[in-house]
């Protein structure tokens, strides 16, 4: 249990998310007034490799790769599940609770996004997309949108953003290793 721990996974079931505009890392336009993300990534080939990608992404793969500790209430591919993410070590970690808001479960695209919960260090959305494209590219996707939420997260900005951004990198390394693990 982290020092920073202020809820449990039933306790955040209901907690409202900390931002507006729910479930808009889904389409086109990330919303104004927050850092967004968008990266692309080629990280295999071919159907199996697509089917080992969903599957880690559905895993919590991606996070677990970033070096984050994970509970969650529910598998990531259904709408509602509850994740609580723990950073750092176990009695003084931070957490970073989120909830699933949109789920793909399509023959060529698997995915979902979750949204920032009270106690999260920022206020926004992430989304974790693998698709199989024509040519046989396993493409994997990130998009965010983000503000820094607590005062803590606001002071240390500089290395808030740079933490993110290493997050995202590890998130993609995961996915990576997990369709070409075949």
């Amino acid at each position: 249990m982290g020092l920073l721990r202020r809820a449990t996974l039933a306790q955040l079931a209901d907690a409202p998310f900390t931002y507006p505009e729910v479930g808009r890392t889904q389409d086109g336009d990330l919303p104004a007034g927050y850092d967004h993300v968008a990266r692309e990534h080629v990280v295999g080939s071919g159907r199996a490799a697509f089917d080992r990608a969903a599957a880690a992404v559905f895993g919590w793969s991606a996070q677990r790769g970033a070096g984050l500790r994970v509970q969650a209430s529910g598998p990531a591919s259904s709408v509602g599940t509850v994740v609580l993410m723990t950073a750092g070590l176990r009695r003084l970690g931070l957490d970073i609770p989120c909830r699933v808001v949109w789920v793909v479960d399509e023959p060529d695209r698997r995915g979902f996004g979750y949204g920032t919960l009270p106690g999260h260090p920022a206020s926004g959305e992430e989304s974790f997309l693998v698709s199989v494209r024509p040519g046989g590219d396993v493409v994997y996707e990130l998009r965010a949108f983000s503000r820094l939420a607590t005062p803590l997260s606001r002071l240390g900005a500089p290395v808030s953003h740079r933490v993110q951004s290493l997050a995202l990198d590890r998130y993609v390394s995961a996915i990576r290793r997990a369709a070409r693990a075949g």
